[in-house]
């Protein structure tokens, strides 16, 4: 059993940060997603292989076993792998608290065991190895990610999601945000001895949209008024992913002001009844032509405010 350098696996150096770690991951992970490669068992093993060295990787804990793991395989395959496993051999190898005892040959055990079993064995399972009774482990996670429109944020949707043979329907709620995480809890890896089922991840990425832009749970877009609503007052209509609503102005509204409508952005997850307000900028859009009649009422306007500052 060879061992599996989980640095190589996502294309990183062993010194890449937690953040260099989450991106590798993300970039080989959607390469080699079932969706995008049906019936290729070889990018099937590679997507496995993926979430493997995430799950090693993203744990600090389990990151600092795996390097102390790797450096002493390095050195028992130097000695040419006949005196067993260096540092594992008859000795014991401690890690905070615990105590871990191999009474066996490291070539027997890589032959006998995967590779994530035996780190497993080795740093989170029971002592004595193959000789104990094998500690019961949950299954490795899955992961993967969707995409939902602004609309589909706001409203909640359901998207079915292709594990391997299995469909599975997802129900989003409404109120998600960029990047959430949401867990469908026992559909990951299946466990060992016993252990639980790992769970299926799933980032969602909402798309920006042209009218709204999202801040936490708040709403920020711009409306156009006509001049003369600006002027005079009145009501203009607002398009809000309620639906369109009429609101009123004041008199002489500058361009530029901002109006605050509560309870009209994004529901707050998990709290149906919560929402964010919308922040409306006011546009104030100029005409594209004026008549004789327009000018001359223009020009007897300005006379009259230039008479009022006179």
């Amino acid at each position: 059993m060879d061992f599996k350098d989980y640095y190589k696996i996502l294309g990183i150096s062993k010194s890449a940060s937690a953040d260099e770690v989450k991106k590798a991951y993300r970039k080989m992970a959607v390469k080699y997603h079932p969706d995008k490669n049906k019936d290729d068992k070889v990018a099937e093993e590679k997507f496995k292989e993926v979430n493997e060295a995430n799950e090693i990787l993203k744990d600090e804990k389990k990151r600092n076993d795996y390097d102390t793991l790797a450096d002493d395989y390095k050195n028992y395959q130097q000695a040419g792998g006949k005196q067993g496993f260096d540092g594992f051999k008859q000795g014991n190898r401690s890690q905070g608290n615990q105590q871990y005892r191999n009474s066996g040959n490291a070539s027997q055990q890589f032959n006998e065991d995967s590779f994530a079993d035996f780190f497993a064995n080795m740093f989170g399972g029971q002592a004595g190895g193959s000789q104990g009774r094998q500690q019961a482990r949950k299954g490795q996670n899955f992961t993967t990610e969707m995409m939902i429109s602004l609309e589909e944020a706001y409203t909640g949707t359901t998207r079915q999601v292709q594990l391997e043979a299995q469909k599975l329907a997802m129900k989003i709620i409404s109120g998600v945000t960029q990047g959430q995480v949401l867990r469908l809890k026992g559909k990951g890896g299946k466990g060992a001895n016993g252990g639980a089922n790992g769970d299926l991840l799933i980032t969602v990425h909402v798309h920006e949209n042209q009218n709204f832009k999202r801040k936490d749970n708040d709403l920020y877009a711009t409306i156009d008024v006509d001049l003369y609503t600006a002027i005079l007052g009145g009501k203009t209509e607002i398009k809000t992913l309620k639906g369109k609503i009429n609101i009123t102005l004041a008199q002489l509204t500058p361009n530029g002001k901002i109006v605050r409508l509560k309870k009209m952005g994004m529901p707050i997850f998990n709290k149906p009844d919560e929402f964010g307000d919308l922040y409306a900028t006011i546009n104030i859009k100029m005409p594209t032509h004026i008549s004789e009649k327009e000018v001359e009422l223009f020009n007897q306007l300005a006379l009259l405010q230039h008479e009022k500052s006179a």
